[in-house]
């Protein structure tokens, strides 16, 4: 059959495809002169109707020019070896890598408990593997399933510490300062990353990292409050969330979203994940946080949350870092893979930025127990209806409420009462290990020493002999109010709780007649903390926590400005 001859004239303004009914080919033409096209007719029924439907038209083309088979396997076969080339150099590329991370340190691997790098020379360091364990591990290619000898002794409830210098731990050798803990995290101010800061409810403002600006730079930061299924039973969130917010607004800080969570019981863990997931954007996530704020624990509830619909984090969990109550338990930024196809964003555990105002940096590691709160948080409340009787100091008139009477926290704080109402109430949150009790001022001094780690317990044990130097600092606080039916203020004590300050109390003993006049005149309290030298007291806005925080407690009343950029929190 004799080909046909089409001529085309140019097309526009607009483009159409030839596609007569006879031709399997359709033509794109875009082209100001006339084109001469020849085609070869396929369709062998040119006697039909033209109104019939077009054949379907292969992809792979039909008749002469249709590829063979043996094209097609061909074609096959080279895409094949082209990925497999591509595979082989992304490899040879992260090896060079790696090697070169790894060039003077002698090491290619870290411990997947603490980060540490793994070693056989020094048995009392962060790391330590016996050598013919790892030469074993080594030939089977399992070292990143190493865990170390000091991550065994841990996670068996060994106290072992890992962390000198400003903030060092008696009771271990000391391996890591905190400047180079600082240091290890100091790249994240250059580099795109998402922050997730973890902050202790029960130590707010102790476990607040002061310079979290200067580690994370302009990146986003979800912070996330841990521990508040430790509030007391009946408090009301939505107080605290709004709370939690305003003190954060304080610190102007890149913070897109706040988040109560619970890493024991999952509470609040989902809203985490979904946060993430939407703004990491291929970003690697850095878990950020002071030294035993709960980042071990709370990866591992992401991880379990995770592992639900993401079969990467299920594998994960097998090798998950380990929790200790020891500050320091994690020595170097872990690697985790935890998001399917996670090839550019990873999960880093980093290591807890130490803070040697906090009571955990001056109590012996024995003791570190004593300091972390296990169950839920029940107010300690003292009035003058728990002043002790006359038999210890008759000639103190106790008609004048807790005025000349000193508290003890435990052996690590005492609280001197200057000048307060009579039906003020200072009620004690932190943990049920730590007791209070209540002596006049005259003969505090003699009861400290009498009684430190005997009846005023933490610390205990040999600290007492070696190293306790006594509460060597002091800070008095005029507290002013104006309103004598809500509390003051909250006293926190860095690392250990708080103490709400109420002028009026509501509980029981307490007087409920108040002179009208006497509050109209008095409106300010006077008080001497006494803590360790490196201790910090912190002055803040009462936290509405119980059933009655969330009568007394205030919402700010916002502009619809404010209202945009105030961060929303979620429960």
């Amino acid at each position: 059959m004799a080909p046909k001859t089409l001529f085309l004239y140019p097309l526009y303004p607009f483009l159409r495809p030839l596609s007569p009914p006879n031709f399997s080919t359709h033509l794109f033409i875009y082209n100001p002169k006339p084109l001469y096209i020849t085609c070869h007719s396929t369709n062998s029924h040119q006697n039909k109707p033209h109104s019939q439907s077009t054949p379907t038209i292969e992809p792979g083309g039909s008749g002469a020019a249709a590829p063979t088979r043996g094209d097609i396997f061909l074609e096959r076969q080279q895409a094949l070896e082209a990925s497999a080339k591509v595979m082989l150099e992304t490899k040879k590329i992260k090896k060079k890598k790696r090697d070169k991370m790894s060039k003077g340190s002698g090491v290619d691997y870290s411990c997947y408990g603490c980060g540490a790098p793994l070693q056989t020379v020094e048995n009392d360091a962060p790391g330590y593997v016996d050598a013919d364990m790892y030469q074993l591990k080594k030939k089977h290619h399992q070292l990143r399933t190493v865990l170390c000898g000091r991550c065994q002794l841990l996670s068996h409830g060994h106290m072992i510490t890992a962390v000198g210098g400003n903030g060092g731990y008696a009771g271990g050798k000391q391996f890591v300062t905190a400047e180079e803990l600082r240091e290890k995290l100091s790249h994240l101010r250059y580099e795109k990353a998402l922050i997730v800061k973890l902050v202790d409810i029960v130590d707010f403002n102790g476990s607040f990292l002061a310079r979290v600006r200067d580690l994370a730079g302009a990146n986003p930061i979800i912070l996330v409050v841990t521990k508040v299924d430790l509030l007391p039973k009946g408090t009301d969130f939505n107080c605290v969330g709004d709370w939690v917010v305003e003190a954060t607004m304080k610190k102007k800080l890149n913070v897109i979203s706040v988040h109560l969570t619970s890493s024991k019981s999952l509470v609040g863990i989902a809203g985490v994940v979904s946060e993430i997931q939407k703004e990491k954007k291929g970003r690697d996530v850095y878990i950020l946080g002071s030294a035993n704020v709960g980042k071990s624990a709370f990866i591992n509830a992401l991880l379990k949350m995770l592992s639900y619909k993401d079969p990467v984090a299920a594998m994960a969990r097998r090798y998950k870092p380990i929790q200790s109550a020891v500050p320091g338990t994690t020595v170097g930024p872990i690697e985790i893979n935890a998001f399917i196809g996670g090839v550019c964003d990873k999960l880093y555990d980093t290591p807890g930025v130490h803070l040697h105002h906090r009571q955990a940096a001056v109590v012996h590691s024995e003791d570190l127990p004593l300091l972390a709160p296990r169950s839920r948080l029940r107010g300690q409340s003292l009035t003058s209806a728990q002043v002790p009787a006359n038999d210890m100091a008759p000639e103190v008139i106790i008609s004048n409420g807790m005025n000349g009477y000193s508290i003890f926290w435990g052996g690590l704080v005492r609280i001197d009462v200057l000048k307060v109402l009579p039906e003020t109430c200072l009620t004690f949150y932190g943990p049920k290990a730590v007791k209070t009790c209540i002596v006049p001022t005259c003969k505090a001094d003699e009861f400290y020493k009498k009684e430190i780690g005997i009846l005023l317990t933490p610390p205990t044990g040999k600290q007492i002999v070696d190293q306790w130097s006594g509460l060597e600092t002091h800070r008095e606080l005029q507290i002013n109010f104006e309103d004598a039916n809500r509390p003051a203020c909250d006293v926190a004590i860095s690392g250990l709780g708080w103490i709400c300050v109420e002028p009026v109390g509501k509980g029981v003993g307490v007087s409920s007649e108040l002179n009208l006049e006497e509050t109209e005149v008095a409106k300010e309290l006077h008080l001497r903390i006494h803590v360790p030298k490196p201790v910090e007291i912190f002055i803040r806005p009462p936290m509405p926590v119980g059933k009655a925080g969330g009568d007394w407690y205030q919402y700010p009343d916002l502009t619809e400005k404010e209202e945009e950029v105030r961060p929303k929190w979620f429960f």
